[in-house]
């Protein structure tokens, strides 16, 4: 198969939609990530996806419509909060769960009971979705647990010659996935930290909380169970105050012949003048922007990355943090 990389060409979106309907995958651009979409009725369809990602059969997926499409079709009930929500936020990076109406695939959700429904803001993803005008499938465009894409060449880098058309709405510029939101009881909960953070959602809906996944019990959606966004190199992670560990471990892998790397944020950076480093920047927004792009070239060229734990907490950085111990692997949950 020869994949083709498209932007705003003639004919684009017809193409983009025949795929679909032909039960092909289709990548799309959002303004957090790329997406590796597919129709969300189509049993068929769905199973390429975790076929094309090696993604676990327990992971689910996320639902992507157009601004204009009716989702109560697709669910069974939608709280005042989260039609609150959806007026503040949507479109944007901010995915709601809900109790499902069955309608869709049940390989979406792995057989769960529940939907998880997205409504990406960034015309390119806007154009595709109003074109087909069928709720899309569709997780990060990158094999599973691996770094995430967030230009067209990161998707090819991963696919190519695997699936038909990457639709290139140039780089992403949030950065790092949804924010995920159960909105199935009666206050919203967290279950993915991301761009919308727990005090925006809490000035709309007047309560948020976070929620902590059991041992054992089955995820919600995606982001829940897994080690995610990893580069292709050896990986260490230190916090701020362990820089003399992080450094000891630097020289020792140069001394090995290796050529290591620290990832941090612009403080740090500037305290490691002497090193190779990758700045992440000093603002949560920065980092989360540059974060996706800096794995993918630290794995292009260390063969250490350090990872050092940036000093911010709270907001946009809960987000950043939870993708940063995934990527280097010290998340709490990996299965």
């Amino acid at each position: 198969m020869i994949t083709k990389i498209v932007k705003n060409e003639r004919g684009w979106l017809e193409r983009a939609k025949a795929y679909i309907l032909e039960d092909e995958v289709v990548a799309f651009h959002t303004e957090t990530v790329y997406g590796l979409g597919a129709n969300a009725f189509s049993d068929e369809a769905v199973k390429k996806i975790f076929a094309l990602k090696g993604r676990p059969a327990d992971n689910p997926l996320i639902v992507h419509v157009h601004r204009d499409y009716d989702i109560s079709g697709l669910v069974d009930e939608i709280p005042p909060y989260a039609e609150k929500l959806c007026k503040a936020f949507l479109p944007g990076p901010l995915t709601m769960v809900y109790p499902s109406a069955g309608i869709v695939s049940p390989y979406v959700s792995c057989g769960g009971n529940t939907l998880a429904i997205r409504v990406p803001s960034s015309p390119t993803a806007q154009a595709f979705l109003k074109e087909v005008n069928l709720p899309i499938a569709a997780p990060s465009a990158n094999k599973s647990k691996h770094v995430s894409p967030v230009t067209a060449r990161h998707v090819y880098d991963d696919f190519a010659g695997e699936i038909p058309l990457i639709l290139d709405g140039g780089a992403c510029s949030g950065g790092i996935e949804s924010t995920v939101l159960d909105c199935t009881g009666e206050i919203p909960m967290i279950l993915r930290a991301g761009l919308v953070t727990r005090e925006m959602i809490e000035s709309v809906a007047g309560a948020c909380g976070v929620y902590a996944r059991k041992e054992g019990e089955k995820p919600k959606s995606p982001g829940m169970a897994y080690k995610h966004y990893a580069p292709k190199c050896k990986t260490a992670y230190f916090c701020a105050k362990e820089l003399d560990r992080a450094k000891a471990l630097y020289e020792g892998e140069k001394a090995a012949g290796g050529t290591p790397y620290f990832l941090a944020e612009s403080a740090i950076c500037a305290l490691l003048s002497e090193f190779n480093t990758f700045d992440l920047g000093g603002t949560g927004e920065q980092i989360a922007q540059k974060l996706y792009t800096l794995l993918r070239k630290a794995e292009a060229s260390a063969t250490l990355l350090i990872g050092i734990e940036p000093t911010a907490q709270g907001g946009v950085m809960d987000g950043v943090l939870n993708r940063m111990t995934r990527a280097f692997g010290r998340n709490t949950d990996e299965t």
